[in-house]
């Protein structure tokens, strides 16, 4: 019930009270809040379909015949009806639902004896109207920091209950029948707020599927755990989460700490996301730790058009010292990072700057590499940023490049008459195969079968803010 609504109030419910600033905000609107409701409704419906009246027996003096004995059995709801209901936010708390003006209509089978001798029998409708039902869902957490929901303050009031006996002296026995009423109203209400508890306890297994940490590859997983409790106001829920990409297995702390951010006030969509450039970095950190931002390029990944061609002869015409050396060989260079990339965002713009070396070796003979220099670069690329499915992707596009030589073994030479070469390398062997990696995507924050629906990604100071409606499939 109420899936979407308290996916995101449990998201906030936090394995641990720190005040820290999070690397993820995530915000439920009212229109979210909407939908929510309209799905948490259908699932009380059908819920409230179980009600079971046990068979219950009595009796009533009535004029002129007397005492009557009387007995009703197979009790069975034929319809249910929450024609009106509505759901708020409860500071502090999470979600308060009340349903209004609900009706249901039974029908069973009834047993009467009177004057010692008289039995009767027939069927008998019952139609409830005026049934209101309030209840608040609150939110806390498990032992593992994920979300469980339990239900308080619940109160289901029948305001009419009224049956109809129908075969044999059913027009006497309606006589009698507001005893039957009360009777009923009371059995009913009974039924009621423990299968209201039911519809709640039972989200609790779907809840268990929030990726709280989320599987990247065999790198890296991103941990949306809960940094503080939700910031609930009577139009919005604010939620933190923390938003650090780990190397699984392995959770280091990086050398730097989110910055804080505040969302715009939009409330178009139901659901808004914003990453912040703490996430980003954080994902730099971990792939630079587990050494996997280096690359080795070989003749046979640049283009087979290229006239530029990974060996001795092409460079030679750069550096004639090369040709010299190492007449006639192939090369290899190895672009290795040397420290994390810093990524930063601006309004409409997504910035990252790395800093590397390139390696440059000649391949001998005998397959050994015999260095020929080392070059530091200082690039920076542009991100287009984009939402692909329930994960985050990009695409790197060059922008500056500055080279500086490190280390020569074949003498002397000026840095500039490369820039062309490494320029190439990078657009056309590098940043390709990065962006295949980034295409993939990184997995946002999800629970079970949530679908996106029309997500917009704006780049904002310091984050990136998603705006989306949702639906759920399951």
């Amino acid at each position: 019930m109420l899936a979407l609504s308290l996916f995101l109030v449990l998201l906030a419910v936090a394995s641990t009270t720190l005040s820290v600033n999070p690397g993820v905000t995530v915000r439920l609107t009212d229109k979210g809040l909407q939908y929510g409701k309209q799905l948490g409704i259908a699932a009380m419906q059908e819920k409230l379909k179980s009600i079971q009246i046990p068979d219950f027996s009595g009796s009533q003096r009535v004029s002129p015949i007397g005492k009557v004995k009387y007995s009703l059995s197979n009790i069975r709801l034929v319809n249910v009806g929450l024609p009106s209901s509505a759901v708020t936010l409860v500071p502090g708390t999470g979600v308060r639902l009340t349903i209004g003006n609900a009706f249901m209509n039974l029908h069973g089978n009834w047993r009467v004896k009177y004057l010692r001798v008289i039995k009767d029998s027939g069927s008998f409708d019952v139609n409830v109207n005026g049934l209101t039902i309030s209840t608040t869902i609150v939110v806390k957490s498990d032992a593992t920091g994920r979300p469980v929901v339990s239900n308080t303050n619940c109160v289901a009031n029948v305001a009419s209950a009224k049956v109809k006996f129908h075969g044999g002296a059913s027009w006497l026995y309606n006589l009698f029948s507001k005893f039957i009423n009360k009777a009923l109203r009371n059995a009913l209400q009974k039924q009621i707020c423990p299968l209201v508890d039911k519809t709640v306890i039972g989200l609790n297994p779907k809840l268990q599927t929030l990726n709280v940490l989320a599987k990247v590859d065999k790198y890296a997983e991103i941990e949306y755990s809960m940094v503080s409790s939700p910031v609930i106001s009577q139009s919005s829920l604010d939620l933190n989460l923390k938003g650090q990409f780990y190397n699984i297995g392995k959770h280091q702390e990086p050398p730097f700490i989110p910055a804080a951010f505040s969302l715009p006030s939009q409330n178009n969509n139901m659901l808004y996301m914003a990453l912040s450039a703490f996430t980003a970095n954080s994902a730099g950190f971990v792939y630079n730790k587990a050494g996997v931002l280096s690359l080795y390029i070989t003749d046979d990944m640049v283009p087979k058009g290229s006239p530029f061609r990974l060996n001795t002869k092409t460079f030679g015409v750069f550096i004639p010292q090369i040709a010299k050396q190492y007449p006639g060989l192939m090369m290899k260079l190895l672009v290795r990072a040397e420290k994390s990339p810093t990524i930063t965002f601006q309004p409409k713009n997504a910035t990252a700057v790395a800093t590397a070396t390139v390696t440059a070796y000649a391949i001998q003979p005998n397959g050994t590499l015999s260095p020929l220099f080392v070059l530091n670069v200082e690039s920076s690329v542009s991100a287009d940023v984009y939402v692909r499915g329930l994960n985050i992707a990009g695409r790197l596009t060059l922008n500056q490049m500055k080279l500086s030589v490190g280390t020569s073994y074949v003498g002397q030479f000026q840095v500039g008459v490369l820039d062309s070469v490494l320029r190439m390398v990078l657009k056309v062997v590098v940043i390709p195969i990065v962006n295949v990696q980034l295409d993939k995507g990184y997995p946002l924050p999800a629970l079970g079968k949530m679908n996106l629906v029309n997500p917009q990604l704006q780049i904002m100071k310091d984050y990136m803010l998603i705006g989306t409606d949702v639906n759920f499939t399951g």
